[in-house]
């Protein structure tokens, strides 16, 4: 069986079984009273699932103070309606810009590197009207003149170009659509942090899994949300047609990136251990693979 097909299956027949029982894929993580690590949900609308998440993490005044200067970063990358799947809901995009907002935030930035024109990306993916609306700056990822080198500890990235905004940013947050990549096999959380480096190619050319790794050492979010309402299966990450998304209804959040990541695997069906940055993310010190060894809260909305 080859690659595309073999993942296809995988990938159905993993969303499938979340289906008839939601939260089985992803272990037997611990359901103690403490806070949380990881929280994943399902529900029927992505700002219902966000609403009651951000909840179980203490609220946004946990990661977003008074003063402060916000990026939220969403997948924006490709010239798409909503309904394909291919970047972040406008919907959850405009609810975080305003809980960021009402928790004290100066000023709030969206944007992304797009791979597409970026005009046309904001505008058809719906998040550039949503952003703006709840009260956010959106502003565009594709001018060199916005990057500065930065120094990076990894081990087959020593150095690149992160977007200004991040840099001066008091707060990150990463909020990426979860689908299926050709290249990658899956976009998450730490595959989105390459829509704040300038130079894509460098990674592609050199060791692609390493490097989005090593990538997220120089600038680790405060918190990650995936958007897997609306979930690409297939023919990622641009897709082909409303025939490659499945509507999976979940999300998931945490500030550990390799746990959210791992999570998110298991949700489009995939072995975490198939998808390599993951667990050279964990050897970076950049999170866990073993959702038993964290603190999970499942809720259903």
């Amino acid at each position: 069986m080859k690659r595309r097909e073999f993942l296809k299956t995988a990938i159905v027949a993993g969303v499938a079984s979340a289906a008839l029982r939601p939260f089985d894929c992803l272990g037997k993580g611990s359901l103690k009273k403490d806070a949380p690590q990881l929280v994943a949900v399902k529900g029927d609308s992505p700002v219902v699932m966000y609403e009651r998440g951000i909840k179980e993490l203490g609220g946004m005044e946990v990661f977003v103070k008074k003063g402060q200067t916000v990026v939220v970063k969403p997948n924006i990358g490709w010239a798409r309606k909503p309904e394909f799947a291919a970047n972040t809901s406008p919907d959850l995009v405009a609810a975080i810009v305003n809980d960021c907002l009402k928790a004290g935030a100066d000023e709030v930035l969206v944007f992304d590197h797009t791979c597409n024109y970026w005009k046309s990306c904001y505008k058809l993916s719906g998040i550039e009207e949503a952003a703006r609306k709840a009260g956010a700056k959106v502003v565009p990822g594709n001018a060199e003149s916005d990057y500065r080198e930065v120094e990076v500890n990894g081990k087959a990235l020593k150095k690149a170009q992160m977007i200004r905004f991040v840099l001066d940013s008091d707060v990150f947050i990463n909020v990426p659509v979860l689908k299926n990549h050709g290249g990658a096999v899956m976009t998450a959380a730490m595959k989105n942090l390459m829509g704040i480096v300038w130079d894509r190619k460098h990674f592609h050319s050199t060791d692609l899994d390493q490097c989005i790794a090593d990538w997220v050492t120089a600038r680790i979010p405060d918190l990650n949300i995936i958007d897997a309402f609306n979930m690409m299966r297939t023919h990622g990450p641009r897709g082909v047609n409303t025939d490659d998304v499945v509507n999976a209804k979940f999300q998931l959040l945490s500030k550990d990136i390799v746990a959210i990541d791992t999570a998110a695997a298991k949700i489009l069906g995939i072995a975490p251990d198939k998808i390599s940055y993951i667990a050279k993310g964990e050897a970076l010190g950049l999170g866990k693979t073993d959702l038993n060894k964290i603190v999970i809260r499942r809720i259903a909305v």
